[in-house]
């Protein structure tokens, strides 16, 4: 009897550790595998006080209304060389803030009255998300589109909440609600197939002070990423606004919304933000965005006077990148056109310069190869000196590795170079120069087998 419950014992080991290598991890939607595969992409911010001359205020401009729209008079726009520029950094999508905190709308609204049909600017007939838009699908972008409505200057909306009380202020909630949920219409329905739709600061609780924006989305652009609200995002905020991420970074979550559930005090929501769950039971991957003109203490969505001088180098530009898509998020790197309506000559430079560098570094490995297996071995032609692996996933069957060692036969014998936990979409490994004929993949601690589509190695000081 005790041989036969020794023996029933060793059969249910058996098959539960079976079970454990075959249970199915999260996966992504397919919408969001367009956002693993985009990589890098650009966000385009533009408003009323571009034009004013003035250093931007956040806290004046959430409160202050413009005095005169217009000013805003871009006699130079040319959204083709804003695209172009993004293009050349190798952005595979692009973003228009189309309102942003003054609730001015750069589109032909019929829904908000305050937007270009209100300025003497092309005889009121302009339509920069239009162009934008075109020319995205021009130089083949995909387009996305931001939405600020948790701030109007104009109306009085003061973090979605209309400033005031008693029944004025709810009818102008009631109203504001309404108004947004229209313009969400327009943009969704005379665009054409969009890439993400980003409400700034996110679009709030439809069952509160929120419009009730999701309906929407899902009906017009059922394949566009949405980002985001109370009760979903198909991505989430990286944790600061560095352009970079903290490893490792997961693109599972606890919870289906971004900003994790603020009332479980138990939780280090910037952490969370910053690396995401293992164990999380929903697929809410990681963003990593920066602007452009960063340093010397500056932070600049928007174009300022006075910023030439304060672009980030290209050394810093690749190590955002390398600490981003290198750590399996998507980077956002904000861009900044002038008051002339174009981009400005330092700023095209530095990105078609950021580039020549990505491609230079990670543009032809010198070797390459694929498996569905937990352990791969890349042989190169000849002893050559190597400084970086990539490793990627292929993460429509979820993230499986839990941890990774790469290492290289030197002298006829293995050399632990680097190990690491997540991999996902895309892991860029770094590692002290070695000169090796030979490197090998292994992945002791997986959720189930591998499914590796790229390991491959690079010089990148060559």
């Amino acid at each position: 009897m005790k041989r036969i419950a020794t023996l029933l014992l060793f059969i249910l080991s058996l098959s539960l550790s079976s079970y454990a290598q075959s249970s199915t991890p999260v996966v992504p939607k397919p919408h969001q595998l367009k956002w693993h595969e985009a990589e890098l992409g650009a966000i385009f911010h533009y408003d009323l006080h571009v034009f004013d001359g003035i250093r931007y205020g956040q806290g004046n401009n959430r409160i202050n209304p413009i005095e005169d729209y217009n000013i805003f008079n871009p006699t130079q726009l040319d959204t083709d060389q804003w695209i172009q520029a993004a293009k050349a950094a190798g952005c595979k999508f692009a973003i228009l803030t189309a309102t942003h905190e003054t609730g001015f709308a750069l589109w032909q609204s019929d829904a908000n009255p305050y937007s270009l049909k209100s300025v003497k600017w092309r005889d009121g007939k302009g339509d920069i998300v239009q162009d934008f838009v075109n020319s995205c699908r021009k130089y083949d972008i995909q387009p996305g589109i931001y939405v600020g409505i948790r701030w109007n200057s104009l109306l009085g909306i003061h973090n979605f909440k209309a400033q005031g009380g008693g029944e004025f202020a709810a009818n102008r909630q009631a109203w504001y609600k309404r108004m947004c949920e229209k313009m969400v219409t327009e943009l969704s329905t005379r665009y054409g197939d969009l890439f993400m739709i980003w409400f700034d600061g996110g679009a709030d609780d439809p069952r509160g002070d929120g419009p009730d924006v999701e309906p929407i989305i899902n009906k017009y652009q059922p394949n566009c990423l949405f980002y985001h609200n109370v009760d979903r995002a198909d991505l989430r905020w990286g944790g600061s606004e560095t352009g970079t991420v903290g490893y490792p970074c997961w693109s599972t979550f606890p919870y289906p919304f971004s900003h994790s559930n603020a009332t479980d005090k138990t939780v280090d929501h910037t952490q969370l933000q910053k690396h995401g769950d293992m164990n999380g039971a929903y697929w809410v991957p990681a963003m990593a965005d920066a602007p452009l003109r960063g340093i010397n203490g500056r932070h600049e969505w928007f174009w300022e006077p006075n910023d030439e001088e304060n672009i980030h180098s290209v050394s810093d530009l690749m190590d955002m990148y390398e600490q981003s898509v290198g750590r399996n998020a998507t980077l956002i790197l904000g861009l900044t056109p002038d008051p002339s309506g174009l981009m400005p000559v330092g700023d095209v430079s530095r990105l078609n310069e950021w580039g020549a560098e990505i491609n230079h570094r990670y543009g032809a490995p010198l070797a390459q190869t694929q498996g569905q297996k937990k352990s791969l071995t890349l042989k190169l032609d000849k002893e050559t000196t190597v400084d970086a692996c990539i490793i990627q996933e292929d993460i429509a069957q979820g993230e499986r590795i839990r941890k990774y060692v790469i290492e290289a036969k030197v002298n006829g014998k293995w050399q632990k170079l680097c190990e690491g936990e997540s991999v996902g979409h895309k892991r860029i490994a770094k590692f002290a120069p070695v000169a090796t004929r030979e490197l090998r993949l292994t992945t002791p601690q997986t959720i189930a087998m591998p499914q590796i589509i790229n390991f491959s190695t690079y010089n990148t000081s060559r």
